[in-house]
């Protein structure tokens, strides 16, 4: 069992929790013969949903936690009334060492502050970064950060262009990925405070491949592997990546059941054009990792569907067995005076 992953999974976070959350983690340990997962949550429920599977029982573990953090909670408030509920026990696995990732689908307050408190920064690490992947037409792209850090510093922002680097190189295997700040223009010159300040300081870091600015139109093109913002960007982004997806194959749609000859040629064409769309869909990319912590803490969707929940579990098997967290701080101490005043 030692080269077993395990995986702790917030099984009563999320708007289809827990049928669908247990559904995607058996999915997952049956796909993946070196991975553990710990079902974090009301046990009788939990186990209630098991007995519909079939599934290796030495592999799946329930670890009882007896109350939930609702979404619209203030999350530091819960962490404090709330010790027993499934998202602080499932992050102290991970704290412990019982666990080497941790997944939910649950309140995204809750997660990025119970994630930085519970297990932690990595040491040089100044602020933890949501970096999820966004889907290009030369494949994926990381927003970094999307969330977590609305009021960031040109320092942040240089640590998440690095630790970006380091997961988009050894998780998703890109050699030397591309690195874009997300700026209202192409032009050195131009942009806000924040990003005049971090320009030059990513052009002259030599751990990164900094390709200049690229604006928020040409992210979906491809044109970096990861796009650096600060959180209040980056959410605007992500947003409006996935309002105006879902505008548009709503409009697709639309046309192709217009009329008879429209619905002839949607037969036609409907595998081909399913398998290509299918790369858009977020439940293809998992959830989005928290970076820059002591271990790896994911927060997917919360209308996340079992198929969403096991890419999310199966992506956190590379994260463990590469030791992103041991490389970003080997990466970070080698430079920890960069930025001291």
């Amino acid at each position: 069992m030692s080269d077993m992953v395990r995986v702790a999974v917030d099984a009563m976070g999320g708007d289809n929790a827990p049928v669908e959350i247990v559904k995607g983690a058996v999915e997952a340990v049956n796909e993946c013969s070196d991975l553990k997962i710990c079902l974090v949550g009301q046990q009788d429920v939990i186990a209630s949903e098991l007995t519909k599977y079939q599934y290796p029982e030495d592999r799946v573990e329930i670890v009882h936690a007896s109350e939930i953090i609702e979404t619209a909670e203030p999350p530091v408030m819960a962490i404090r009334k709330k010790k027993d509920s499934s998202i602080v026990v499932a992050l102290n696995l991970v704290k412990e060492g019982k666990c080497d990732a941790y997944v939910s689908a649950g309140s995204t307050g809750a997660t990025l502050v119970d994630g930085q408190v519970i297990v932690g920064r990595i040491k040089g690490v100044e602020r933890a970064p949501l970096a999820p992947l966004i889907p290009t037409l030369k494949g994926d792209s990381l927003l970094i950060d999307c969330g977590a850090n609305v009021d960031a510093r040109p320092s942040h922002l240089v640590q998440f262009a690095k630790m970006g680097t380091i997961y988009m190189r050894d998780v998703h295997g890109i050699e030397n990925p591309t690195v874009g700040i997300v700026n209202i223009g192409a032009e050195e010159d131009k942009g806000n405070a924040l990003v005049k300040e971090t320009f030059p300081l990513l052009k002259n870091c030599p751990y990164i491949n900094f390709v200049g600015s690229v604006e928020a139109r040409d992210i979906p093109a491809g044109v970096v592997d990861i796009a650096v913002c600060e959180a209040f960007t980056g959410n605007v982004i992500l947003k409006m990546y996935e309002g105006v997806g879902n505008a548009l194959l709503g409009e697709i749609k639309g046309v192709l059941m217009s009329n008879l000859k429209t619905k002839i040629g949607a037969l036609l064409i409907k595998k081909a054009l399913k398998n290509r769309l299918k790369r858009f869909q977020t439940s293809e990319h998992g959830g989005a990792p928290l970076l820059g912590l002591n271990g790896l803490v994911v927060k997917t969707h919360g209308s996340s569907t079992a198929k969403e929940i096991k890419n999310s579990i199966i992506e956190c098997i590379t994260f463990t067995k590469q030791n992103i967290p041991a490389k970003i701080q080997e990466m970070l101490g080698s430079t920890l005076d960069e930025f001291e005043e």
